[in-house]
């Protein structure tokens, strides 16, 4: 009795197909030329990029709500990180304006089917993960709210300038530095990056290596994902992507305020081509995309400490799928 409850909620909520609602908001701010995660922050009334946290519980959102609520207006023209549920904005004594309208945040639920031919009592179901929405409120639109005051680097000692300096240096990559290209190489397992002179800004230059050891994260020791695709392939693009949203989650979280996307441009044709082949693909990349962050944020110790905890604590569950990533087969490509 139970399974066939969790069937008909899972074909119940086919009626809402919220892959393909988040799909086609991608496509149509990469078919406008700027990928949505680009932008989300307006860094002069912020003072920096921060990434959007629950109101309540201070948890940041992870994965594709990332992604979701970046795109929100509301977001980079206040400088205000902090979303809530109508309920909880109600439970602290604040008021949701009349009239507002939420902007959906969602979560991975877990549901047992059983095999309608695989036989009767006792036979085993399995677990499908059916994604769900819920509203999510910003700031701007609760009254009652207490004004935002971003942390300083005494709370959040991951916001220093030396911030991103520490991650790299614990991490231990090998990196080098001279030339005219920014790319990580699988073969030899090291980053090359140009001198800092060459970029508009130290922060440019900080982005980019994030970027890099985003790449640099691929390897078989490491997170171990595909890293043959050759220069304009699909596998290429889609490793652009994974490491340009775990670029702009990392500096986020840093609070680097020039995030430099120089390579992006080139692929945008090539993800518009997969988000329209499947509708699942940028929740899989912000997935993979928020392993990355986290793999990469884990190396300064402080965010390890005292950011980790309070990002898994989050009441809500993250839209997570398992990674489809690969275990690398073929000769290893550069990765810009």
């Amino acid at each position: 009795m139970r399974n066939d409850s969790n069937r008909r909620r899972l074909e119940a909520g086919a009626a809402r197909d919220h892959y393909a609602d988040v799909t086609a908001q991608i496509i149509a701010a990469l078919e406008a030329g700027t990928p949505p995660w680009r932008q989300p922050w307006d860094n002069a009334k912020t003072g920096g990029p921060m990434t959007p946290q629950n109101a309540t519980t201070g948890a940041a959102y992870r994965g594709i709500n990332t992604v979701v609520l970046g795109m929100s207006p509301m977001a980079f023209m206040s400088g205000d990180p902090r979303w809530a549920t109508y309920k909880q904005a109600a439970d602290r004594g604040w008021q949701v304006r009349k009239g507002s309208r939420g902007t959906p945040g969602f979560f991975y639920k877990r549901i047992e089917v059983t095999d309608r031919e695989g036989g009767g009592e006792g036979s085993e179901g399995k677990w499908i993960p059916l994604l769900r929405s819920f509203a999510l409120f910003h700031a701007t639109q609760i009254d009652g709210i207490p004004p935002y005051v971003a942390p300083g680097v005494e709370e959040a000692p991951w916001r220093a300038p030396d911030a991103a300096e520490i991650i790299a240096r614990n991490s231990r990559a090998v990196i080098h530095i001279g030339g005219e290209r920014a790319f990580y190489s699988p073969t030899t397992d090291h980053i090359q990056m140009p001198p800092q002179v060459a970029f508009r800004s130290p922060a440019a230059w900080t982005s980019v290596q994030m970027h890099e050891l985003s790449h640099w994260t691929g390897h078989g020791t490491r997170l171990n994902r595909d890293l043959t695709g050759s220069f304009g392939s699909q596998l290429y693009a889609q490793e652009e992507l994974k490491a340009e949203l775990s670029q702009a989650m990392v500096c986020a979280a840093l609070s680097i305020a020039d995030c430099d996307f120089t390579n992006g441009a080139a692929y945008i044709a090539t993800w518009l081509r997969k988000l329209r082949d499947d509708k699942r693909e940028i929740f899989k990349a912000a997935s993979d995309a928020q392993r990355i962050a986290d793999f990469l944020l884990a190396f300064h110790p402080d965010w390890a400490q005292r950011a980790r905890p309070q990002v898994e604590q989050g009441e809500e569950n993250d839209a997570e799928p398992q990674s489809d990533a690969k275990p690398a087969a073929g000769p290893l490509q550069d990765a810009a």
